[in-house]
């Protein structure tokens, strides 16, 4: 595939008249032609494609062909069809009418290259820059920022489903690739490899031979130290250890089995790594396990941000993939490094409290100029009770000390830092156990202070503290309320790429082509909201029911 012009150019004569007579309304296609013009050109995808070779469809045709197909929730055969058939993508394409398309497979081929190049968001940053140059993006103002599920395009397997997979996508890949050499490894351990792993795993229908869940999980795990084992020998083929499916085998063997000299043992409790590590498929090694309140799933977060001035359509000025097992606060950084690249950054940021840390707020007012507007969680005990928070103590750190609302005095002060993947550094503050016991607000304040030490206190640097404890007070305020009712606003955002786009689903596998598929879907939001701008539709609030309008206006 060459980087040589396919389509893109002057709408042909004839093409246009029948597509006017066709549509003397207009369609989508039609109208975003006329208004944006050629809005992807090849130029913008020169890196992913060579000067010279066969020539074939043209990157900037199929970046719009990728973006419609969310737009409609299109397959590729059927946009490959849409491509041949419809008129009004003729029109949209500067295509003659007796044109005959390209074939699907293309798509595929045009989103591997994108993602191998990294160009995931190029057509996403193509339609704001255009959507800039007509007014209709301004820097500063107001975004809004939340994030959503997605689940990977996998099965979402159990411990026992998991490890049978891996070694059977290992299995599978050898016979493919070495099979003479593995057929020599099978013979040597007796074991049912056929009846075990000829299949994919499913626990659905109970355990084989009247296992037991803990020596099935042994008998996995031994088959498979023993492939393992048999690949990493000195006469093995050295080209076996960089198949892929082996080394997310040998991966996940390592997180799931320690081998002692008792034998092969599952890991339990600690010993199991955290969940950001975690593999959870052998198919797509970047999706991790998630849950939120009731919720649970495997795959990524997709964070949105847009713009919400009355004066400008809502468009999505910024695309987020991250792992399920991280947190809200986590994107931020990335969120505002993007928007500075694209000079979008807004003044004010309307975000959940997910968002909110007094890291978050200070450094995006820092480094940003960024008013980072969302409220602060309120400092709970264990049990769910309100405690006293870091609020209700005097914190002197010049002195190094901490007076509590009960009148005393810390006992020690020590740096230390979060975990081991943020290393925030932080200050930890204890209080003597025995003043703990004794003091008459200890149920308001604590249920330590049976071992050595009672409260404790952890806090970030002063500047940090400062910032959440002010927004803990505004947000108590009437004023500050009406300021932050305009977030809810991303709701209907994030139900819109949704249900429009089928973005809760990853159409493909791995971060970077998933994040692939929410830019595009993205993109297809923001030129369906500049095609309703432009034919006068504005956003409107969210309708107010008979009741709530009876009972805030009644009669007099």
């Amino acid at each position: 595939m060459s980087l040589e012009s396919w389509a893109g150019g002057e709408i042909p004569e004839l093409t246009r008249r029948v597509a006017r007579r066709a549509f003397p309304k207009g369609s989508l296609a039609i109208r975003l032609r006329d208004s944006l013009g050629h809005v992807f050109g090849d130029a913008l995808f020169a890196a992913a494609f060579p000067a010279d070779g066969r020539p074939a469809a043209g990157p900037g045709a199929l970046a719009m062909v990728s973006v419609m197909q969310y737009a409609e929730r299109l397959s590729d055969r059927q946009a490959a069809e849409a491509v041949r058939a419809r008129i009004d993508w003729k029109y949209l394409l500067g295509l003659e009418l007796d044109d005959s398309g390209f074939d699907h497979s293309l798509l595929a081929r045009f989103r591997a290259r994108l993602v191998m190049h990294g160009l995931e968001e190029r057509v996403l940053e193509a339609v704001l820059e255009a959507a800039g140059d007509q007014g209709l993006l301004r820097r500063g103002g107001r975004q809004r920022t939340d994030s959503t599920r997605v689940v990977a395009d996998v099965r979402l397997l159990n411990r026992m489903e998991f490890v049978a997979e891996t070694l059977r996508a290992a299995l599978e890949a050898l016979a493919a690739a070495a099979p003479k050499w593995l057929e020599q490894v099978l013979t040597e351990r007796e074991t049912d490899w056929l009846g075990r792993y000829g299949e994919r795993a499913d626990s659905w229908h109970g355990l084989p031979d009247g296992q037991d869940r803990d020596s099935w999980l042994r008998q996995v795990g031994e088959d498979g130290f023993h492939l393992l084992m048999a690949a990493w020998r000195p006469d093995a083929p050295d080209w076996l250890r960089r198949i892929p499916a082996l080394q997310v085998l040998r991966q996940v063997w390592v997180q799931q089995y320690h081998r002692g000299s008792d034998g092969v043992h599952t890991r339990e409790g600690e010993d199991v790594p955290p969940g950001h590590e975690l593999l959870v498929s052998p198919y797509d090694t970047e999706a991790r396990y998630g849950t939120k309140k009731t919720t649970s799933w495997t795959g990524y977060w997709l964070h949105l941000t847009e713009t919400c001035d009355d004066e400008t359509p809502r468009l999505i000025t910024d695309v987020a993939t991250a792992s399920a097992a991280d947190g809200d606060s986590e994107a931020l950084p990335g969120i505002h490094s993007r928007l500075t690249e694209r000079n979008l950054l807004p003044a004010e940021q309307l975000v959940d409290s997910g968002y909110v840390t007094a890291g978050t707020l200070v450094t995006a007012r820092r480094e940003h100029g960024i008013e980072l507007v969302g409220p602060a969680r309120p400092v709970a005990g264990g049990d769910g009770l309100q405690r006293f928070g870091h609020d209700h103590f005097q914190i002197d750190d010049a002195e190094r000390e901490a007076i509590c609302p009960g009148g005393h005095t810390s006992v020690s002060w020590a740096a230390t830092h979060s975990s081991r993947r943020t290393r925030v550094p932080l200050v930890q503050i204890r209080f003597d156990a025995a003043t703990c016991r004794a003091c008459p607000l200890r149920p308001q304040c604590t249920t330590a202070g049976n071992g050595k030490w009672g409260r404790a206190l952890t806090l970030r640097e002063p500047a940090q503290r400062a910032a959440l404890q002010q927004r803990r007070r505004e947000q108590e305020t009437d004023a500050w309320r009406e300021r932050y009712r305009r977030r809810a606003g991303i709701k209907a955002t994030i139900c819109q790429i949704v249900h429009r786009t089928h973005a809760r689903r990853s159409r493909y596998r791995t971060a970077a082509a998933t994040h692939l598929g929410h830019c595009l879907a993205a993109t297809a939001v923001n030129l369906i909201r500049i095609d309703a701008w432009q034919q006068g539709h504005r956003p409107e609030r969210t309708r107010t029911t008979h009741l709530r309008r009876l009972l805030a206006h009644p009669s007099k």
